[in-house]
C-alpha cells in the first residue's frame, strides 16, 4: 500500500502540445526547483500527423521538436536533478530514445534513458477487429514510466499513454504505489489533468481572464503531490497569469464526459474533487476517490480519408444572397466531375452602410472532399478561377486556391487491456512487460443527468449573457465535443442546475439543436457538463466546421442572454490573493 510520508514532490508541465512554447522546458528548469518535469506532444491530429511523417520516412514518427529542446536543457535537468518524463516518442519511442542517447553522448552528459512502447497496435489492428487504420495507439498507463524512474532513468520517452499518466507515473515511483491505491492514483491523475495543458492551468482560454494579473506571458503550472494523492497546483513565482479555483475548474472541466474519468490505472470520480484557494497561486486538491479501472484499454484510431480543398470568396455590399446563389449555381455546373462531398458556408460578416469595405464584406466558403485527388485538385481550384471575369460583381476569393491535401479520421476503438502488451525498456537495455490492472472491471456508464425538478423564484431576473455569471470551457472529444459551466459563487449552483438544462442549451446554441447531448452534474464543481454527440462530424482533421475543436463553443454559449436573477450581478471575482479564498 501507499507510503504515508509527509513530503510532496514538484511535477512541473512544459508542453501541452506539439508546437506549444518552445522557450518553456527552459524557463521551468531556471524558474525555480522542481523534481520531474513533463511534457504532453500528443493529441488526435498530432498522432495522424506522425502517421503521414511516419509513411515517408520510417525512421520518423516522434516529436522533433522535444529533440530540439533536450540540446539546449538536457545538460542543465541532469545538473539539477530534474528528471524528466514526455510521451514525444508519438508512433516512435524507440527513434526519439536513440536519437537522445546520442545527443548525450555528443555533448558528454550521462543520462539514464528508458522508454515505454508497446502502445502501437497498428499491425494487429486487423485481428483485433479495429480495421486497417493508418494509425492504431492504445492508451497505456502510469507503470511502465514507474518502473524506469525506478530503475534509475532521468529520460522517460513514451509513446502514447494517457495525459495524466506522465504525471502518475513520478508519483507512484516517488511513494511506490501499486494498482490498489486508487484513491492516492486518482488524486494524481486529477493533478496531472490540470497539468497537462500547460498555461490553460494558469490562466489560459479562461473566461474570465480580464480579472487575472500578467496576462502577458503565462507561466507554466507545477503540481506539488504528496503521498495520499492530494497536490497542490501551482507556478513558479513572478511569472505570468495566475492559479485561483476559477483556472483550475476550468481546466478539470476540459474534455470530460461525466463523474466517471477513466483511465488505464483507476477510474477517477471527478464529483469527489475538493478545491480551496491555498494562497497566491496555490490552489489546493483533495477528497478525490478513484474506484477500479476498466477491463478495456481505448484506442486511438486514425484512416487516411481523402483528400479535401477548399476556396473562400468575398461578396461586397448589396445582395449578398443573390451573389452566393448565383456563384454556387455557375461553380456547380461548371466543375468537370462532382467531389463527393461538397459543402457550403455563408458567413454574413457584412453590416449595412459599412465605413470600412471589410465591414461591408461576408464570405462564402466551399469545402470539398473526395477519396480521388483528381476531383477536388487543380480542376477545382481552376474552376473557381475561372469564373472570376464572369460571376458576381466585385468578385474576389481570400487567397489563391490549392491543390487540397490529404485527410484524416479519427475514431475512438476498444481492446481487452491483456491484449497490449505494455512494456518498458530500462536504461541498462532490459525489456520488461507491465501487466494491466489485476482490478479492472466492468465500469458502468454514467446516465444522463436532467435539472432537478420543481419551481424556484430566485426573484426579479435580467436578460443578460450567460457569461457575467458563469465561466466555460469546451473541447474536442473526436467527433463530439465538451462543454463545462461552472459558477463561481457555490449559491449560484442551484440556480444553473436548474435552468441551464438540454432543452435551454440547443435553444441557445442552434447548430447543436438536432444533435443528441448529454447532461451530467458536477456539484462539488459547482458546474454542469455537456457532451454534444457529432458536432464535429469524424474529428478535427476531416471536420470543416468554423470551430473544427470546438475549443470556442463555451465562449459562445456565454456571449447569449439568458434570464439571470438580479441579485446574482455582484459575483465574486477570481483572485490570485489569500486575503480572498474560494473554497470547494
Amino acid at each position: 500500500m501507499a507510503s504515508t510520508a509527509p513530503r510532496s514532490i514538484r511535477i512541473g508541465n512544459a508542453s501541452g502540445f506539439y508546437g506549444d512554447r518552445f522557450a518553456a522546458v527552459r524557463e521551468m528548469l531556471d524558474g525555480g526547483e522542481l523534481d520531474y518535469l513533463t511534457g504532453d506532444y500528443l493529441a488526435e491530429l498530432t498522432m495522424l500527423i506522425l502517421g503521414r511523417d511516419r509513411m515517408k520516412d520510417p525512421k520518423a514518427g516522434y516529436a522533433k521538436t522535444f529533440l530540439r529542446q533536450m540540446e539546449d536543457s538536457l545538460g542543465l535537468a541532469v545538473d539539477k536533478g530534474v528528471r524528466i518524463v514526455v510521451n514525444a516518442g508519438g508512433l516512435n519511442p524507440h527513434g526519439l530514445t536513440v536519437a537522445l542517447r546520442e545527443l548525450a553522448d555528443s555533448v558528454g552528459i550521462d543520462a539514464g534513458i528508458a522508454f515505454v512502447d508497446g502502445d502501437d497496435l497498428t499491425e494487429r489492428a486487423a485481428e483485433l477487429g479495429l480495421g486497417t487504420p493508418l494509425t492504431a495507439n492504445a492508451y497505456l498507463g502510469a507503470f511502465g514510466i514507474k518502473m524506469a524512474l525506478d530503475a534509475g532513468a532521468d529520460v522517460v520517452v513514451t509513446g502514447r499513454v494517457t495525459d495524466a499518466s506522465l504525471t502518475v507515473g513520478p508519483a507512484a515511483s516517488e511513494f511506490g504505489w501499486e494498482p490498489d491505491d486508487l484513491d492516492a492514483l486518482a488524486g494524481a491523475v486529477v493533478a496531472g489533468h490540470v497539468i497537462e495543458c500547460g498555461a490553460q492551468a494558469t490562466g489560459g482560454n479562461y473566461s474570465f481572464f480580464t480579472e487575472l494579473p500578467r496576462m502577458g506571458h503565462l507561466g507554466f503550472p507545477i503540481a506539488e503531490i504528496a503521498a495520499d494523492g492530494s497536490s497542490v497546483i501551482t507556478k513558479h513565482p513572478d511569472t505570468g497569469g495566475a492559479v485561483t479555483v476559477g483556472t483550475v475548474t476550468a481546466q478539470l472541466l476540459y474534455e470530460v464526459t461525466g463523474p466517471r474519468y477513466l483511465g488505464p490505472d483507476v477510474t477517477t470520480r471527478l464529483d469527489s474533487i475538493t478545491l480551496t484557494q491555498a494562497g497566491e497561486d496555490r490552489v489546493s486538491i483533495s477528497g478525490v476517490r478513484g474506484e477500479a479501472p476498466p477491463a478495456t484499454t481505448k484506442v486511438s484510431l486514425n484512416h487516411l480519408a481523402g483528400v479535401r480543398n477548399e476556396i473562400t470568396l468575398i461578396l461586397t455590399g448589396l445582395d449578398i444572397e443573390a451573389k452566393a446563389e448565383l456563384f454556387m449555381a455557375q461553380f456547380a455546373d461548371a466543375l468537370p466531375t462532382q467531389p463527393a462531398e461538397m459543402a457550403w458556408e455563408l458567413s454574413r460578416l457584412d453590416r449595412p452602410d459599412a465605413t470600412t469595405e471589410e465591414q461591408a464584406s461576408a464570405l462564402l466558403r466551399c469545402v470539398v472532399r473526395d477519396p480521388d485527388a483528381k476531383k477536388v485538385g487543380r480542376a477545382f481550384s481552376a474552376t473557381a478561377v475561372e469564373l472570376a471575369l464572369a460571376s458576381y460583381p466585385g468578385f474576389t476569393m481570400t487567397g489563391p486556391p490549392g491543390n487540397g491535401s490529404p485527410y484524416g479520421v479519427f475514431e475512438p476503438g476498444y481492446v481487452d487491456a491483456a491484449e497490449v502488451e505494455h512494456r518498458v525498456a530500462l536504461p541498462n537495455g532490459v525489456v520488461e512487460r507491465i501487466d494491466p490492472s489485476s482490478l479492472r472491471t466492468e465500469v458502468p456508464a454514467d446516465p444522463d443527468e436532467p435539472s432537478p425538478s420543481g419551481a424556484h423564484d430566485w426573484g426579479p431576473t435580467s436578460s443578460i449573457p450567460l457569461g457575467t455569471v458563469a465561466g466555460a470551457r469546451s473541447g474536442d472529444k473526436g467527433g463530439s465535443a465538451n462543454i463545462g459551466v461552472w459558477v463561481r459563487d457555490p449559491a449560484h449552483f442551484e440556480w444553473l442546475d436548474h435552468t441551464l438544462d438540454v432543452a435551454l442549451l440547443k435553444e441557445l446554441l442552434p447548430e447543436v439543436a438536432d444533435l443528441v447531448v448529454h447532461r451530467y452534474r458536477l456539484p462539488n464543481l459547482h458546474a454542469v457538463n455537456f457532451v454534444i454527440e457529432g458536432v464535429l462530424g469524424r474529428g478535427v482533421a476531416e471536420n470543416v466546421r468554423f470551430d473544427p475543436q470546438a475549443k470556442g463553443m463555451g465562449e459562445w454559449l456565454r456571449s447569449r442572454p439568458v434570464p439571470i436573477p438580479v441579485a446574482f450581478t455582484a459575483a465574486p471575482t477570481d483572485s490570485a490573493s489569500p486575503d480572498s479564498e474560494e473554497n470547494r
